[in-house]
Parts: structure tokens; C-alpha cells; sequence
């Protein structure tokens, strides 16, 4: 345990605002535990591994999960035009990316864990519970120290996923990725997004942050709307030749940056360019008058 508060506190200058996950996450690992991971999109569940297996120097093998992961995908296939002329033979068998983090002791990370076919996910359970795979004319391939399954996976997406057996729950363990506090994701656009003026920046965040409580959304914007916000700002303010905080030019880019990752519910009637707009003037107030509008002579 203590091993791994020292390399939660390594980890700091990596992974931004989720120093109890990276204990957790860690501390998981080193107790030879496979693990999902929970959270809406944009939460840094992919950054967060990808730190911990760099740190740990283990090989690290990304799946993107979807309905054509079949378990010959997963798990390698023989060569055809090999066997044809060799066999059935070892040498001549294309290892998958399971097959590849069992021989190597690697973190297999997979995302979006719910949109994989069931069947597939029958061929991890094996990996999982007994530390081997058994492959047709193979043999059985048994996984070397260190090999550890990680899934994440977004609760809040209900199109074309499918339930997570309790199979996979009672194999791992979970945790929960919540969206970063203020502060966490206004340090993350300092470090992806261009410089802007300080306080126009922590009212990009605060936008961003209230389209994840609009009754009419379902699921709101990560930080990552924060980060693309900001560049198109920079990139629309340098073409129109005005401030990077002029009202007008902050709306297009938080309609661009916004309209497309808020996801509202069935029942509402109202279209994501005019919820992005409310927030905005929720934040960044009404449009500023003409000079001609402040009155007569």
C-alpha cells in the first residue's frame, strides 16, 4: 500500500484533479485486480491508464470496443495464406490483442466495454477468472505476471450498448470517474488550450460546468468543450480581427464547441443551439447594447 501512495504522488503532474482515483487505481493493480472504470466521456479515464502503465513500464494495449469486436478479433487468428503452406503451427499464429497482454504481462485496456458482444466478453471471463485462454490449435496460452484487464465504459449511454453481465462485475473491481472540481478542469485547459485572459477562461469552465444541470440535457459537456471553446475563440478572433473575449465571437464558438456534445432528453422540444445559447447569456449575460442605443443628444 505504501508503494502505491508514493507513485499516486509521481503521478500528480500527469493526471490532473484525480489524485484519489490514481490511489485507487494503483492500489487495484497491485492486488492483481482487473478493474472498470465508470464515468461519462471526457472524464480522463483513458488518460489516467495510460499514465499509470507508462509509469509502471508495463505494455499497455488499447481496444476500441464495439459491436465488430469478435472474439477472434480479441483473441489472434492462424495467417491463411501461412498455413497453407506451413500448418497449423505456432509461428504461423497472428497474436490479438488479448493474446498479446497475456504473453507480455501488459495492461489490456478496453473502452466502451458495453458496446462489446456478449460473446466476446465470454472469452475476457476466461482470461480473467482462470488466467489462461484456451485457443483452437493452439494450445492453451497462460498469461505472464503482471497481465491485468482495465475497461471503462459510460454508464449514461443507452445506444447501441448492452448491459454488463454481473459475470464481468463480480470478476473486477469498479470505479466511479466523476467529472474534475472548477479548479481541475480550469488547470487542464491551461495545459491544452491556448493562452486566454483569466477570468473570460473560468467563464468558459463555469459554461460548460451548467450544461451538465440544464433540466433539458441528459448528459452535459466534459472539459473537453472547455479546450475546444477556447481554440475556436483564439482561431475565430484572430480571422475576424477582434478580442478573444468579444460576446458575439464566444457564442459561435460555444455553439460549435458546445451544440454537438450536449445530449438532451427525448421529451425535449428545444434544439442544442438554443439550450448553449441560455447557458451562455446565463454566464457571460446578454448582449451587449449598440453605442448608438445609449440614448439622445
Amino acid at each position: 500500500m505504501a508503494q502505491a501512495a508514493v507513485q499516486a504522488t509521481d503521478l500528480e503532474g500527469e493526471v490532473v484533479g484525480r489524485e484519489r482515483e490514481v490511489e485507487l487505481l494503483l492500489a487495484a493493480l497491485h492486488a492483481g485486480a482487473h478493474i472498470v472504470l465508470e464515468g461519462p466521456p471526457g472524464t480522463g479515464k483513458s488518460t489516467l491508464l495510460r499514465a499509470v502503465a507508462a509509469r509502471e513500464h508495463v505494455p499497455f494495449i488499447f481496444v476500441e470496443g464495439n459491436a465488430e469486436l469478435t472474439p477472434s478479433r480479441l483473441v489472434g487468428h492462424f495467417d491463411p495464406a501461412q498455413v497453407l503452406s506451413r500448418g497449423y503451427v505456432p509461428e504461423v499464429y497472428v497474436d490479438g490483442p488479448l493474446i498479446e497482454a497475456m504473453r507480455t504481462g501488459g495492461l489490456l485496456y478496453i473502452e466502451e466495454l458495453n458496446r462489446v458482444p456478449e460473446e466476446t466478453l465470454n472469452v475476457l471471463l476466461t482470461s480473467m477468472s482462470e488466467g489462461e485462454v484456451h485457443v483452437p490449435r493452439l494450445g492453451s496460452v497462460r498469461a505472464a505476471p503482471g497481465f491485468k484487464f482495465v475497461a471503462a465504459m459510460n454508464p449514461y449511454d443507452s445506444v447501441g450498448t448492452a448491459r454488463i453481465s454481473g459475470a464481468i462485475y463480480d470478476r473486477t473491481c469498479r470505479i466511479a470517474m466523476g467529472y474534475q472540481s472548477p479548479d481541475a478542469e480550469d488547470a487542464i485547459a491551461q495545459l491544452r488550450a491556448p493562452q486566454v485572459p483569466e477570468q473570460w477562461r473560468a467563464k468558459v469552465v463555469e459554461l460548460i460546468r451548467s450544461s451538465r444541470n440544464h433540466p433539458d440535457v441528459r448528459v452535459g459537456s466534459s472539459v473537453r468543450g472547455v479546450i475546444d471553446m477556447i481554440k475556436l475563440a483564439g482561431t475565430l478572433a484572430d480571422g475576424r480581427g477582434v478580442p478573444v473575449d468579444d460576446w458575439h465571437l464566444g457564442l459561435d464558438a460555444a455553439t460549435v464547441a458546445l451544440s454537438g456534445r450536449v445530449r438532451l432528453h427525448e421529451s425535449s422540444t428545444r434544439t442544442p443551439e438554443e439550450i448553449v445559447r441560455e447557458l451562455y447569456i446565463g454566464v457571460f449575460g446578454q448582449p451587449p447594447k449598440d453605442d448608438d442605443d445609449s440614448g439622445e443628444a
